[in-house]
């Protein structure tokens, strides 16, 4: 990072949270969304040795990395990829590539049975799939020596929905794939890793957050004009996404070991009023191997053709970030104004900003975020 940036990157010990260095970050952008992981990338300068031997601390998949604007914290994840670079003038650089702590979630296996044959709330077992995968023995590990943990803190979100489900020790299921399976059911949920500064105690905090259906942030809304603090927009439209009638797959079920494995399906879901209005048959599919349960099959076809009907759009807007745009804009309700010759006489409508992509100020380039959106 330049000297101006408003940002620095701390990086930290990934299981004590303990600070080993700040160091310059250069060339950097970073993101964030719901339901999946974000990522940073940036590069280190390494002009001398001194600055070698203390960038020498930056240890892939150990190593945490925070990057924190006006002493609030915008962004937090694990250095996954480091890559060591020399040009050919001899200038020495180690770019790194970070990813927002959900991803700890999508290198993890479940290795146990886990059943939920009594109805659970959906958020307390996305909660206990949290804590099953953050507070595991070590095996091989002394009893007596308590291995350090990631340290992820929970909210108690309201929750009405219940599940029941299972995984069975073999089928190797990723832990966010196990999430994702029941956040994406019908009535399902969002999930989220957030990072902040504990405002008493200063500590720097992981807390998994849920919303049933959707994560909802802040009271009020933002206020966002074109012309104004909107730099430019995109509303793509995109018809090869979505569809009218969705099937999802699950399991192959054959009891006759001669005869052949056929998947096993739910009935097809359509969406009625696009088909009343003129839309054509466009099929979605989608395959859910580990499922052996027509009536979840049904739920997953329901809730992806929700998500994906007809015409698919995620509309963005690129901002100037100024001192009155909060740290936590994820979930957080925005009204969009423009007025311009296509929006005529104007567009006054109410999003969700579902992603946010950030590019720091450097070598003149203003301090910019794209926010992904979607219809509140």
């Amino acid at each position: 990072m330049s000297l101006d940036t408003p940002y620095r990157a701390i990086l930290c010990d990934l299981l004590t949270d303990q600070t080993l260095d700040i160091l310059p970050l250069r060339d950097v952008s970073f993101d964030d969304y719901i339901g999946k992981a974000g990522s940073l990338s940036g590069t280190i300068p390494i002009p001398n040795k001194a600055i070698a031997e203390r960038v020498k601390q930056v240890r892939e998949g150990r190593t945490a990395v925070y990057l924190e604007r006006g002493g609030d914290l915008w962004w937090g994840g694990i250095v996954w990829t480091t890559t060591l670079q020399s040009s050919g003038r001899g200038v020495l650089t180690l770019g790194i590539q970070a990813a927002t702590f959900d991803s700890y979630a999508g290198r993890r296996r479940i290795r146990t049975d886990i059943t939920y044959d009594t109805p659970t709330y959906q958020l307390e077992i996305a909660r206990r799939l949290w804590r099953e995968l953050d507070l595991q023995a070590y095996p091989g590990l002394p009893s007596e020596q308590d291995p350090k943990r990631l340290g992820i803190t929970y909210g108690d979100e309201p929750a009405k929905i219940k599940r029941t489900v299972s995984w069975r020790k073999g089928d190797e299921t990723v832990y966010l794939d196990a999430l994702n399976q029941i956040a994406g059911m019908q009535d399902g949920f969002e999930h989220q890793i957030l990072v902040y500064r504990d405002p008493i105690s200063g500590q720097r905090v992981r807390q998994l957050r849920l919303g049933e259906p959707k994560i909802i942030n802040g009271a009020t809304d933002l206020l966002f004009d074109r012309p104004g603090v909107i730099l430019s927009y995109s509303f793509p439209y995109d018809a090869t996404r979505g569809g009218t009638t969705a099937l999802a797959r699950g399991a192959s079920v054959n009891s006759n070991a001669a005869a052949e494995s056929r998947p096993l399906y739910g009935k097809e879901q359509y969406d009625t009023s696009l088909l009343v209005d003129g839309w054509p048959l466009i099929d979605l599919s989608s395959d859910h191997n580990e499922i052996t349960d027509e009536l979840t099959l049904e739920s997953l076809a329901a809730a992806e053709l929700a998500q994906a009907r007809g015409a698919v759009v995620i509309p963005a807007i690129t901002i100037h970030l100024g001192g009155m745009v909060p740290p936590a804009l994820i979930g957080r309700t925005a009204r969009i104004r423009i007025h311009d010759e296509w929006f005529s006489p104007g567009l006054d409508a109410r999003y969700r900003i579902i992603g946010v992509k950030v590019t720091p100020p450097e070598r003149g380039r203003p301090d910019t975020a794209e926010l992904y959106l979607e219809e509140a």
